[in-house]
């Protein structure tokens, strides 16, 4: 269950990173109130605003990270995101405590936030095939939402008290010195033992030759699909909570964070689960995962006590990592290493670049008629995207040839996604027999 860790390298990894998630968490808990007590009276817009900030770099040049991450030593290029997303924190940080924080210093100093993710994120994925091998990237990925929700459960909790105690401000403070564990983990690597892709040399067109790579694998692109509507209209719990326990029930700073860290029980525990799994996860782990979590997140809005909402976060969170961790997974283990930078800058373009449309709607939704009703459209649009998705892919085995990584055909007429004739599919789509025609996905590599 956690092979990876016998790899030194991903241990000094995966152990920044718990130092470095749990300060992460504790800042967005921070920033969240920090914005809610600046914007008196227009709490639920300005949140929206905030978290579009956040991820608007990700929606204009989210492509461009991925394009980043293929050129460039990926270890280097980490060693700055994590400098400047620290510098970000301190700046805040003394902001707050000087009592200079104005809510354009929040917008600004997120979107700056945001841009250095641009980066980070599509690097830090594709990096972690190069700690552990594709053998064990199944395992490593939910290693990582395993320790990154770890954190989410922990950091929470701490900012909540700290926030009630100290105030918001050393709290970003914690936040700037996490990112040290993470530089030392990042230096203290043997070079030697990491699995380095080589880097793409720079030429003109590598973006659009990443995008015709996408577009051309139909598996891909549906698992894209279904990722990009259940993170723009399902996704935004760190705002929705916040909502809820200030304006439906009427709670502080604490019950916040614990609301969070509910959700990160489940989500934990989905990691853990994900964990457990050895192979290649097949798109009807993808939607029924996301059915489920569509269905628990409408329930969750519905709940009519503080308690019951806080019980219900639990599954909800298990459903939703159990679907991110089964997609990253399907989208790294099926691209040739020369363009796996460039699909996770695109994955997570689409996963988290897409929040700037979302977030504002959803927050304006929440300021207008009540955060509960922006809770139960989201999960009811990761419902219906799930069912479109699972009638486009169930009539011609799509199924069963996504979880092989065939690459899809489309009908010249229909334009309707179906498996290639020339496979032939067991029942239960177990396995797939290859004639002597056969084409498989792209990857060089697997």
């Amino acid at each position: 269950m956690f092979r990876s860790l016998r790899n030194r390298n991903y241990r000094l990894f995966a152990a920044g990173q718990v130092v470095s998630n749990t300060g992460t968490w504790m800042q967005r808990v921070a920033q969240d109130w920090l914005v809610l007590e600046l914007a008196r009276g227009n709490g639920g817009t300005a949140l929206g605003i905030t978290t579009g900030l956040q991820f608007l770099p990700l929606l204009l040049f989210g492509l461009w990270g991925g394009v980043i991450a293929d050129r460039y030593p990926k270890r280097r290029v980490l060693m700055i995101t994590q400098v400047a997303m620290g510098l970000l924190a301190l700046v805040l940080g003394v902001l707050a405590i000087t009592g200079a924080a104005r809510v354009w210093h929040v917008y600004a100093l997120a979107f700056g936030l945001g841009l250095a993710t641009v980066v980070d994120n599509p690097t830090r994925q594709s990096f972690v095939v190069e700690m552990v091998g594709r053998r064990d990237l199944p395992n490593a990925i939910a290693l990582n939402s395993a320790t990154f929700n770890g954190a989410r459960m922990l950091g929470p909790a701490v900012a909540g008290v700290l926030i009630a105690v100290l105030g918001t401000g050393p709290v970003f403070l914690v936040n700037a010195a996490s990112f040290g564990a993470v530089l030392f983990g990042l230096y203290a690597m043997r070079t030697g033992e990491l699995n380095s892709a080589e880097p793409v040399k720079r030429a003109k067109g590598q973006l659009r030759e990443g995008l015709r790579y996408v577009r051309g694998r139909r598996d891909l692109m549906m698992v894209l699909v279904l990722v990009g509507f259940v993170a723009t209209f399902g996704m935004n719990f760190q705002m929705t909570t916040a909502l809820v326990a200030r304006e439906v029930f009427h709670t502080g700073a604490t019950s916040f964070g614990l609301a969070s860290s509910m959700l990160a029980v489940g989500a934990l525990t989905g990691a853990l689960l994900a964990a457990r799994r050895a192979t290649r996860p097949r798109l009807r782990v993808l939607l029924v995962a996301a059915t489920s979590f569509g269905l628990l997140e409408m329930a969750t809005g519905l709940m009519p006590v503080y308690w019951a909402f806080l019980v219900l976060l639990v599954p909800t969170g298990i459903a939703l990592m159990t679907f991110t961790t089964a997609a990253n997974a399907t989208m790294q283990l099926g691209v040739a290493p020369e363009m796996r930078g460039r699909v996770m800058g695109l994955y997570m373009f689409v996963f988290l670049g897409t929040n700037p449309l979302g977030a504002p709607l959803v927050g304006w939704m929440a300021e207008q008629f009540g955060p509960r009703l922006s809770i139960v459209l989201g999960g009811a649009v990761a419902v219906v995207t799930t069912l479109v998705v699972a009638a486009l892919a169930a009539p011609r085995g799509v199924f069963s040839a996504l979880a092989q990584g065939v690459r899809l055909e489309a009908h010249p007429l229909t334009r309707a996604w179906r498996v290639p004739h020339r496979f032939a599919i067991r029942p239960g789509g177990a396995r797939l027999r290859h004639g002597p025609a056969e084409t498989v996905s792209h990857s060089r590599d697997g």
